[in-house]
């Protein structure tokens, strides 16, 4: 399936008469589009669908400390794009779509990033783990991003007030290393990106 096929439909989607909700492995990004917009975060990996309710303030806390620092480094050296969810994000074949915490295009693949959505593999995608996805991101997605390519992996745990690092290596992640309150995180992707884990995760 290539990336153009999903320039349409726009969401959200008016739901037909006697409209069938897929079963578990059969949703489509059409189906998707149908679905409310009630506050409930809403992905499809390998055609299943998961939902989550919105963040902790805790969690926000890290994603932003983190985007952050992550903008203001594709700015000082023109790196690339940082955009954070909500924003749907298409591996195809994989997830239609996934909502990574915080997301990072460098500049020379700077054309995945359309008006609506991405349309392929970020280079670096950040989730930050909450008490009711942390499975989800640890297992389900860590395994979609490996077969998709992203290169670099990061969760951020912000009650354990640590960050993993994973690279891809011959198609799978491998850990570079577990930090926490005192570690500094540096990025194997993004050359000089280093984050210290007591500003990316308060106490």
């Amino acid at each position: 399936m290539g990336l153009n096929s999903y320039s349409q439909p726009a969401r959200r989607a008016a739901i037909p008469q006697n409209y069938q909700w897929p079963k578990q492995g059969q949703w489509t990004y059409e189906d998707y589009c149908r679905l409310p917009d009630d506050g409930w975060i809403y992905e499809v990996l390998e055609g299943e669908l998961y939902m989550s309710p919105a963040p902790l303030t805790r969690h926000q806390r890290c994603k932003i400390r983190l985007a952050h620092a992550l903008y203001a480094f594709a700015q000082k050296h023109e790196a690339g794009e940082v955009l954070d969810a909500p924003l749907d994000v298409m591996l195809p074949g994989l997830a239609t779509p996934v909502q990574p915490d915080i997301i990072f295009v460098v500049k020379s693949r700077a054309d995945i990033v359309k008006e609506e959505r991405i349309e392929g593999v970020p280079d670096l995608m950040v989730e930050v783990l909450s008490p009711w996805n942390w499975i989800v991101d640890r297992h389900k997605k860590f395994a979609v991003y490996a077969k998709a390519g992203v290169r670099e992996y990061w969760i951020v745990d912000p009650q354990g007030r640590t960050i993993e690092l994973f690279v891809l290596k011959k198609g799978a992640f491998e850990l570079v290393g577990k930090y926490g309150v005192g570690k500094t995180v540096r990025s194997k992707v993004l050359k000089g990106f280093v984050a210290a884990v007591k500003e990316v995760c308060p106490a």
